[in-house]
């Protein structure tokens, strides 16, 4: 898996302070270090993407988006008020990010359907979901995991989730594919439909130990160098819960499934800049039935 051990410098921007969703924090021997270690896809598992694909349960957001809809920065939206979002979760030594990326999604939206907070089951697709295309801790994607939820009628919650397959609820009847690229559409689906699924570059050492700030990493495949006739280059899937600005720098409020030792209480602040690490390349969420 591509990576790199040059320019291991602290994420970029100052320590997040006032009018910050969270406080800095840093833990300098958690497990991630592992990336030096050469065996960073058991943190990661995102499967290559197939953004092409023609799913019948896919829809497509992004060409009649516009600006002037959405709300000054800096926002972050509902979904973000406390008991609103559940725990950062750690995926541990297992190649899952897809699975708890699918079923943060599939909470925010029920949450806002619902007012209930219901934490979901990722053990379930991990189990479940191999004919679909997903391969359990050795990676696999969020728009397989959908297919998977709508043809089983609902996923499981945590709770009832056993040695047997558990009662299932927030049934779906299809999700969206957002525009790949277009920043302004990804936002409006945050607005309007809660926490949004995306696929990240999470390959460079500066990602595994980013602890504050605006985190933007120039040498991620979609900075400019990421050739368009190549795979591509992301390894990592996370939950897109907000955006907003700090000190002038425009960022996404990502939730990371890495526990809450790493980074700022488990999250990260994305830069939007150029699509910086690929955040707006595939974002998807669920249609709630």
């Amino acid at each position: 898996m591509p990576g790199s051990s040059r320019g291991a410098h602290p994420a970029r921007g100052s320590s997040v302070g006032a009018g910050s969703p969270m406080r800095p924090c840093a833990r300098s021997d958690a497990p991630w270090g592992c990336c030096n270690l050469g065996v960073c896809s058991r943190r990661f598992g995102a499967s290559p993407a197939t953004r092409g694909h023609q799913a019948l349960s896919a829809k497509h957001l992004g060409s009649a988006v516009r600006p002037q809809v959405l709300p000054q920065f800096p926002f972050h939206p509902p979904q973000l008020s406390p008991g609103a979002v559940t725990p950062v979760k750690d995926q541990a030594v297992c190649g899952s990010c897809w699975s708890f990326a699918t079923t943060g999604a599939m909470e925010g939206a029920l949450f806002l359907k619902t007012g209930v907070l219901t934490p979901l089951s990722q053990q379930v697709l991990i189990d479940c979901s191999w004919g679909f295309g997903n391969y359990a801790c050795d990676g696999g994607e969020e728009w397989r995991a959908y297919e998977w939820i709508k043809k089983h009628g609902g996923i499981a919650s945590t709770e009832s989730y056993g040695s047997y397959k558990g009662q299932m609820l927030a049934k779906i009847t299809g999700y969206v594919n957002v525009t790949s690229g277009n920043i302004t559409a990804v936002k409006a689906a945050i607005y309007k439909h809660g926490p949004v699924a995306v696929s990240i570059d999470a390959s460079h050492r500066t990602f595994s130990f980013y602890s504050n700030g605006v985190y933007y990493e120039p040498k991620c495949g979609e900075s400019g160098t990421w050739d368009p006739r190549e795979p591509l280059p992301l390894d990592h899937a996370v939950l897109a819960v907000g955006y907003g600005v700090l000190q002038g720098e425009t960022y996404w409020l990502i939730k990371n499934s890495w526990s809450t030792y790493w980074g700022n209480d488990g999250y990260i602040l994305m830069a939007m800049k150029d699509n910086n690490c690929g955040v707006a390349t595939e974002a998807t969420y669920p249609i709630l039935a």
